[in-house]
């Protein structure tokens, strides 16, 4: 781990235009450089560089970001390899933390195993390319399936042979241990299974060569750490790179001509200390600058699908490889996109491949569109069938919003009353768990529109979904649901609020949040006296935090709360700089949404600075908070006509909604006045 000391100097010596020089032509624009964005088809430079302020934006696209910012960005890696990449450049050295003699032990294993891997990979490529069995077996297999030599270079794909320890020998030679060889998957330790009596031979047909059982043998005398065996021999190898170009896992295939009543026509790596089969995407490193420049991934079950669409001119593509889509898979992906398109065949088991993991997606906040293809193709024969212009054509007019697809799959041809109204509220249970109240509310008139229903039917259903999903507050634990007396109307209402605000808090809230990343550490109310006599001062983010949690409210959008506490945290650091600590931050999301909120056109520009009036920053803020606040209560003055509506035939609970609403009323009336605005009757 880099030392706090060390990630300092990195990001102090670390100069924006020396950076993004590195990759994007500038030229000079007054105080500022620009040139054409490298994040997504620029004719214009739209990419500004400002050295001032030590950061880079595109105003068309919005990316960019700090030196380590935009580095991450670009190149697709993490923040410490994007801090390593700087101190390379400008030559500071790495001071690491010192480990625990367990934790430099586990670093050894994991860098060990990546070694292993790579030079593995390597020695499965020359086999494929110069082994005179590897040109005419393996080569020809992936000839057999139409793939270039210029693709098997961009994947190194390779072989391996039929002899039982080709690559135990090969690696031994090469120095490697046999503790790793075991550790990465790449070979095993036989056991024999038990074997029954046989008169005249002490083993069943096959022998015990025939048994792939990963438990380890005893070691036998001569034979030193136990006899080795090549898990992927005499297969078509697929190496698995991680996001940063790591080789993490391997993938063997039997050959065409071997496959027939063979159980696993796949072998992949066992999980391992570098490798989980659930937070890996086949193709992912191959893929990452399309799939940002595109800001669209396409994904495939397997991985000739992935080689076949990269032949064929989509290189945005990416495949989970068989297993069920993990949530860790899908926050990967959303590193650099929202959106997604689901490439399967259109048979039942594409089908089934498509409706899976469908609600993760969406709940992760990911636009998702579906394309099945003709019945008998997969996306590898169906790339391989046609030009990538038929194939890009196709796509685009043959892919549908997950609305569509679900409506016409599970909806359209029931006519069974409760068939039809179960598969009615499964679409409408799968749109309830989209974050993005805008977005939700646009597939629910979508859906009342192709259904014929009436859209308050299908947003009641909804708000159902969403009640039974959310956690109960602590601070209600234990009480009726029709307990309305002793608290602040505002109280009452926190928690779904904070979880369901329409778009009108949304932009409150990013208002709110930009002023505590441009101006969180800076104080807003001096000497303020504490309930125990003490005199303290209040920033603005100490402040928020303070009356916002007065009555228990949280913003909608969980970075947003995630970044007002750590500005809370670190308030009290020595030389705390709100701005500087979020661009900096080693969480890209964090990044990014202080970078987005910290420019502006006009000021990194150069242009319209206006110097700001004494007292202002801390009326924008204490408005902001009373904005919110108004907005919230606006909210549960329609949530509580709603309700009314709902329980016309309960006069008790329609007389408890009246007080609360008369209660509601009155806060909202005190807050208009405080901002100075008259409310319409």
């Amino acid at each position: 781990m880099i030392d706090r000391a060390t990630v300092d100097k990195i990001i102090d010596a670390a100069q924006i235009v020396d950076v993004v020089s590195e990759f994007v032509t500038l030229r000079k624009s007054g105080v500022n450089y620009k040139g054409l964005c490298p994040f997504h088809d620029d004719r214009n430079p739209s990419f500004m560089v400002s050295p001032a302020k030590n950061i880079c934006h595109c105003f068309v696209c919005g990316k960019g970001g700090t030196p380590a910012g935009f580095l991450m960005e670009h190149e697709q890696i993490t923040y410490p390899e994007a801090l390593r990449w700087l101190a390379k450049k400008y030559n500071i050295e790495i001071v690491e933390k010192e480990l625990t003699d367990e934790e430099r032990q586990e670093q050894n294993d994991r860098e060990s195993m990546f070694i292993v891997n790579e030079w593995a990979k390597g020695w499965f490529h020359d086999t494929l390319k110069n082994d005179p069995d590897g040109i005419a077996i393996g080569k020809q297999y992936f000839r057999s399936r139409g793939i270039r030599d210029d693709i098997i270079e961009k994947f190194q794909l390779g072989y391996s042979p039929q002899k039982r320890d080709a690559l135990a020998i090969a690696a031994k030679k090469a120095g490697y241990k046999a503790e790793y060889l075991v550790k990465t998957g790449l070979c095993y330790r036989p056991t024999p299974k038990p074997l029954p009596e046989r008169e005249g031979s002490d083993y069943p047909a096959g022998g015990p060569a025939s048994a792939e059982v990963s438990t380890p043998l005893p070691h036998r005398e001569g034979q030193g750490e136990g006899l080795l065996v090549d898990r992927y021999r005499g297969r078509a190898i697929f190496p698995w790179f991680n996001v940063s170009g790591k080789v993490v896992a391997f993938g063997g295939r039997v050959l065409d001509s071997r496959t027939k009543g063979v159980a696993q026509k796949y072998v992949n790596s066992p999980d391992s200390e570098i490798y989980h089969k659930e937070r890996e995407l086949y193709g992912i490193y191959q893929a990452k600058k399309t799939i940002v420049k595109e800001d669209c991934v396409f994904m495939v079950e397997g991985y000739t699908d992935v080689i076949a669409m990269h032949q064929a001119g989509i290189e945005n593509v990416v495949a989970n490889s068989g297993t069920a889509l993990s949530i860790y898979q899908i926050k990967l992906l959303r590193r650099f996109t929202q959106n997604i398109t689901l490439l399967y065949d259109g048979d039942e088991a594409g089908i089934h491949a498509a409706m899976r993991g469908t609600d993760m997606l969406l709940q992760e906040g990911m636009n998702i569109r579906i394309l099945l293809l003709p019945d008998g193709d997969d996306p590898d024969s169906f790339a391989r069938k046609h030009s990538t212009e038929e194939l890009k054509k196709y796509i685009d007019a043959n892919q549908e919003d997950f609305i569509s697809f679900k409506t016409r799959l599970t909806v359209e041809g029931i006519t069974d009353p409760i068939k039809r109204s179960e598969a009615i509220a499964g679409i409408v249970k799968s749109i309830s768990v989209i974050p993005d109240t805008i977005l939700r509310s646009t597939y629910l008139s979508d859906l009342s529109s192709r259904l014929g229903l009436k859209e308050q039917t299908l947003l009641t259903t909804m708000n159902d979904f969403i009640k039974k999903s959310l956690t109960p507050s602590p601070s209600r634990e234990g009480e009726g649901s029709d307990d309305t007396g002793g608290g602040t109307p505002a109280n009452e209402v926190s928690t779904p609020l904070s979880l369901a605000r329409g778009a009108g808090g949304e932009a409150v809230e990013r208002l709110l949040m930009r002023e505590i990343v441009r101006h969180g550490d800076e104080i807003i109310y001096e000497h303020v006296e504490t309930d125990d006599g003490q005199f303290i001062d209040l920033n603005v983010a100490q402040y928020v935090d303070y009356d916002l949690g007065l009555d228990n409210i949280h913003f909608s959008n969980p970075l947003y709360n995630q970044m007002l506490a750590e500005a809370v945290a670190h308030s009290g650091d020595v030389g705390f700089k709100s701005e500087s600590y979020f661009m900096n931050h080693p969480d890209i999301e964090v990044s990014k949404e202080a970078m987005q909120l910290a420019v502006d056109r006009h000021q990194l520009g150069g242009r319209f600075v206006v110097e700001p009036r004494e007292g202002a920053l801390r009326q924008r803020v204490l408005h902001l908070v009373m904005d919110l606040r108004m907005t919230l209560v606006s909210q549960r003055l329609k949530e509580i006509q709603l309700a009314m509506r709902q329980s016309a035939n309960d006069m008790n609970h329609v007389m408890t909604l009246m007080q609360e609403y008369k209660e509601t009323q009155e806060l909202r009336d005190m807050l208009a006045k405080k901002l100075g605005n008259d409310v319409m009757k």
